[in-house]
């Protein structure tokens, strides 16, 4: 299994020969600069939820990719009006996929579309690929919720927003990485803005004194999971 990452809180997981990205937001992003996104390939697209952060490249990578786009039901409406036809609408729960089982988690947050419009609820997914089991929390704040995936799963990684401000910060991240009770965890959602940079030193070192270890690859790096 293969991790890309394209900076905010965009990635790509490549396992079980597909390839899956996640909240499309690259050109807009100064520190992605160097990502050419015409070379992007990819088989679906998860969104967590609508903000601009998480959608600004999505439907040109969607009709550049013919990938299936996969999101809860008010981003999934403004998709299909954008003229991206390969779109799959879900909630909150359990759905069987082409690819498999996905299951789609509360996340605290907010949500609306580019244009204005009403976007739903945010969430999380939790995959399960390659005989691995993936958290992506998307854009949230600390919350109990989290508690429920260490009963339902025995994660190997978690995908975690660190940045502060708008989402959990690292001290908070930390916390949730106890609830789900995982020990790796992949860092997103920072330092692309001023409100949410941080010091990757210190946030790596405060994971290790928990006996966790914190991912931060760099932009455009693929690490092996």
């Amino acid at each position: 299994m293969k991790y890309t990452y394209y900076g905010q809180s965009c990635f790509l997981i490549e396992a079980d020969g597909k390839k899956f990205l996640f909240d499309p937001f690259i050109k807009s992003n100064p520190l992605a600069k160097d990502v050419d996104t015409s070379k992007i390939e990819a088989d679906y697209i998860l969104v967590s939820h609508g903000h601009g952060d998480h959608v600004a490249d999505l439907v040109e990578l969607a009709k550049q990719t013919n990938a299936e786009v996969i999101a809860m039901v008010e981003v999934a409406k403004w998709i299909k009006e954008q003229g991206v036809d390969k779109v799959t609408d879900i909630n909150f729960g359990t759905q069987k996929l082409s690819f498999g089982k996905l299951r789609t988690v509360w996340a605290v947050h907010s949500s609306s579309n580019p244009d204005g419009s009403y976007g739903g609820n945010p969430a999380g997914f939790v995959l399960e690929l390659a005989g691995k089991q993936i958290y992506f929390a998307g854009d949230t704040a600390l919350t109990v919720e989290m508690k429920l995936l260490s009963e339902l799963y025995n994660l190997d990684y978690a995908i975690l927003p660190i940045g502060g401000h708008y989402t959990m910060d690292v001290d908070d991240a930390i916390i949730a990485s106890k609830y789900i009770d995982c020990d790796q965890i992949i860092g997103v959602h920072y330092n692309t803005f001023p409100p949410i940079s941080i010091d990757t030193e210190d946030a790596t070192a405060k994971f290790k004194r928990e006996s966790k270890t914190l991912w931060l690859p760099q932009i455009g790096e693929t690490i092996a999971l």
